[in-house]
């Protein structure tokens, strides 16, 4: 419809794999905590709930990231900076600009065989430590950077998605 609604929150909450740990990321930075309390309530062990201050609804590496940790049952509210986490920061959100799916499909095809290691990469990665330390790879973000980069770099990354579209016929 053009403008943001709950209902751009509740598709997520309503995950049907029952997911106990997850990174949501919101459009607004006052749900950020509300959020994380639902997450809570609806048994989630571990998450991050995020607002870039520049990139809306996910982690930014071109600024600020609000985030609200849910662990142990205790939520924390915290600002991130992709520096914080060991990450180079984008001088703009244009950098992370994609386009049509054609073009978009050749961006993630350059992340994963590695030929773009500029602010998109930094992108992928900074989100996915995210990802890896709510799924307890890592105590935390920034300690999940290292995986994520190997992960990367070494071309699983990249295996993965071969596989998913082997086994999704694309």
């Amino acid at each position: 419809i053009g403008i943001r609604t709950i209902f751009n929150v509740l598709g997520p909450l309503t995950n049907p794999a029952g997911a106990n740990a997850q990174v949501l990321g919101v459009y607004a930075e006052s749900l950020v905590e509300p959020i994380a309390h639902v997450l809570r309530n609806l048994g989630v062990r571990r998450a991050f709930v995020v607002h870039g201050r520049d990139t809306g609804d996910e982690v930014s590496v071109t600024g600020e990231t609000v985030v609200a940790e849910l662990a142990g049952g205790a939520i924390t509210r915290s600002i991130m900076t992709p520096e914080r986490c060991g990450v180079r920061r984008a001088e703009s959100v244009g950098e992370l600009a994609g386009g049509d799916a054609a073009r978009n499909a050749a961006i993630i095809r350059g992340i994963l065989d590695g030929t773009d290691r500029g602010a998109r990469r930094d992108a992928v990665i900074l989100n996915a430590a995210f990802a890896l330390a709510a799924a307890g790879r890592a105590p935390d973000p920034a300690a999940a950077v290292p995986i994520a980069e190997r992960s990367l770099d070494d071309g699983r990354a990249l295996r993965t998605l071969e596989a998913l579209v082997d086994c999704t016929n694309g």
